[in-house]
């Protein structure tokens, strides 16, 4: 390892499948190590002898932890005595869990590669989230904003989009929608009834740093109100307002990441969905 402030490893993330769970895991595990920094090594869809030797390749070449997710049961061995070879520790991460589930259900496991990514009714119901969120986003066709399942609203720079889209990869359909002071709002907005409207707001030292970050990409760097703090202050007093006024919960962003504030949004929708009578 290299000495410093921060010690890099090296992180071997192997699966059968797109990997998403295996990083998901893999950066949820590292996270508890803020001194270390994981130098990851990705290798998806490892589904013969071959592509595993490529991988063993590049671990000999640079020892580190190896993860994975593998079904085949003789890829597997051949991953797990190669990696006692080289003398690196190989853990499949799923393993506690399938255990524990057999255990539970009293059921013998029949895995398959990908088999979370099956293209079932979810799969598909997902994608019409996104087709649904890529279409509302940034207050486009409001006429139909009943349909959504959350409508997401805040002023400029307080993450609607990247919420949205994630919102929309766990399956629900979400509009966003700007709000302006002095500009008017779409008249389906103040009368939702279906969705779960939530509004985003964040410190206005944040909203100008992002702001005057975004300018700046775009080689602008004159002093405008748009990164006001003053300004941008009575922006956010504006959108606390409009969410008090229709009892719409409001969530700080400042300091929280896209999926925090998604896992937010996600706990108040199902609080919802729990509170609503059945039909």
């Amino acid at each position: 390892m290299n000495s410093g402030k921060r010690k890099f490893f090296h992180l071997h993330l192997v699966s059968d499948a797109t990997g998403e769970t295996l990083n998901t895991v893999a950066r949820a595990a590292t996270a508890h190590y803020a001194d270390f920094q994981p130098i990851e090594h990705v290798y998806a869809l490892v589904r013969s002898a071959r592509q595993l030797q490529r991988v063993l390749r590049n671990v000999e070449t640079n020892p580190g932890i190896v993860l994975f997710t593998i079904v085949d049961e003789a890829l597997r061995k051949d991953l797990e005595e190669s990696c006692r070879q080289l003398d690196v520790p190989a853990i499949s991460i799923l393993d506690p869990i399938i255990s524990s589930l057999a255990s539970y259900l009293n059921a013998e496991s029949r895995p398959r590669a990908g088999g979370q990514h099956a293209m079932n009714a979810e799969y598909f119901h997902r994608i019409e989230a996104m087709n649904y969120t890529i279409m509302h986003d940034d207050g486009q066709h409001t006429q139909d904003l009943e349909n959504a399942d959350v409508v997401i609203v805040g002023i400029s720079r307080t993450s609607k989009t990247p919420t949205s889209i994630y919102l929309a990869n766990r399956g629900l359909k979400t509009a966003n929608v700007p709000l302006v002071p002095e500009v008017p709002l779409p008249e389906t907005l103040e009368k939702l009834s279906k969705p779960v409207v939530v509004g985003l707001v964040a410190s206005p030292e944040r909203i100008s740093q992002i702001r005057r970050n975004r300018l700046l990409s775009l080689n602008e760097d004159r002093e405008t109100s748009y990164v006001d703090k003053t300004v941008i202050a009575e922006e956010i007093a504006f959108a606390r307002k409009l969410c008090h006024r229709h009892n719409w919960p409001v969530i700080d962003v400042t300091r929280r990441s896209i999926e925090e504030t998604a896992a937010a949004i996600l706990n108040i929708y199902h609080r919802r969905q729990q509170s609503e009578p059945e039909h």
